[in-house]
């Protein structure tokens, strides 16, 4: 989209930066509140004996209702649930709102790599526990993804893009009907290959699936299926060939579970977050890095010196030579030879010494026998 920092959008939400192609940081003026808004292009429909504008205006409405509805059956302040401020179209655009707090995406987290298998269960409890919540209110989220979990400033996980996802799906119907072929193409086109939105089921067995291959993605990097482009990805999961859920280490057996091809083995999302809480609860303390670095350093017993062939290790020939000899040093070039006991500098005075000794002796043996 084109825009400028400053820029009015449904008289409510004010640029703050630079959009990017579809998808602004604003601020809602109404509340003060950050929001991040995501947009979706309305292709015209043709209806016969329908004017074009008229057709758009209707289509938007549609769009536009069918959002909110979802917006508005959402659960309300939810700590683990971003909500989701409204939709409107605008330009050509069908464009959602969504409060955003400060934080990074997971997308963006993985950007550095891989989480510890630790800290992934800390952020899918998280999203499990706002799946658990819009389940309950009989909502089905259908958009988790990686771009759509948030970590905010404290390290609490939150979960977005339900209005946005639900914008997707709603756009698809429109251009593409209720299902078939015609569906799936502009379903793929919107959504693109990402493993998380093609599970073989929908509802709430779907989300958790969802939240098995994410979770897969957070500790590896990777999803467990091939995303170079869609048939590929959507043969893959229908076929069930993905990489095994052992890479996951400590959360291998939750993801095998939840990446069941039979979603009534699946468990439900209160069963995921009760089991992550489970296994956090006996999971290793963190190391502190601060005072890692704060320790001494033990120094070795003696300098390393450089490993020779056919010899033992450089520190243990080191620590040998030191426990033998006080003075202990290398050895010459002969191999083998030991250091001497005494100092050439005492041996001098050490011979004079025995030899007033002996005379001593000598004289007093003298005495003896003649006196």
């Amino acid at each position: 989209m084109r825009g400028a920092p400053g820029q009015l959008l449904a008289g409510r939400y004010r640029l703050t930066d630079r959009p990017e192609p579809l998808r602004a940081d604003a601020v809602d003026e109404r509340t003060g509140e950050s929001v991040l808004l995501s947009a979706l292009e309305l292709p015209g429909l043709l209806t016969v004996g329908q004017d074009v504008e008229e057709a758009a205006a209707a289509q938007a409405d549609r769009l536009v209702r069918r959002v909110a509805a979802v917006g508005s059956a959402a659960p309300v302040a939810h700590p683990r649930l971003l909500r989701g401020v409204g939709a409107f179209v605008e330009g050509e655009l069908l464009w959602t709102a969504e409060e955003r707090p400060v934080g990074r995406t997971a997308a963006e987290l993985l950007a550095d790599g891989p989480l510890p298998p630790y800290r992934a269960a800390e952020v899918a409890a998280d999203v499990a526990g706002a799946l658990r919540a819009l389940h309950a209110a009989g909502l089905t989220h259908g958009a988790l993804t990686a771009e759509s979990v948030l970590v905010c400033e404290d390290g609490a996980a939150m979960l977005g893009g339900l209005l946005a996802g639900v914008a997707e799906e709603a756009l698809a119907e429109e251009l593409g009907g209720p299902g078939g072929r015609r569906r799936y193409e502009v379903r793929a086109t919107l959504v693109g290959p990402v493993a998380e939105r093609w599970p073989l089921d929908g509802g709430p067995a779907g989300d958790c699936w969802a939240l098995g291959v994410l979770l897969q993605r957070l500790v590896t990097g990777r999803a467990p299926y091939p995303e170079r482009n869609v048939p590929e990805l959507v043969t893959a999961v229908r076929d069930g060939r993905r990489e095994p859920a052992v890479v996951c280490g400590p959360l291998a057996p939750l993801v095998e579970r939840l990446l069941q091809p039979d979603p009534a083995r699946r468990p439900t999302a209160e069963a995921v977050r009760g089991e992550l809480a489970e296994l956090l609860a006996g999971a290793p303390e963190p190391v502190d890095e601060e005072r890692a670095a704060a320790m001494p350093v033990l120094k070795p017993e003696a300098p390393l010196v450089p490993r020779r062939r056919g010899g033992g290790s450089v520190g243990a020939r080191a620590g040998r030579s030191a426990r033998k000899g006080g003075n202990g040093g290398a050895s010459g070039a002969g191999g083998g030879a030991k250091p001497p006991r005494i100092s050439p500098a005492l041996l001098g005075p050490l011979l004079v010494g025995g030899v007033f000794v002996l005379l001593a002796l000598g004289i007093a043996a003298v005495v003896l026998f003649a006196g």
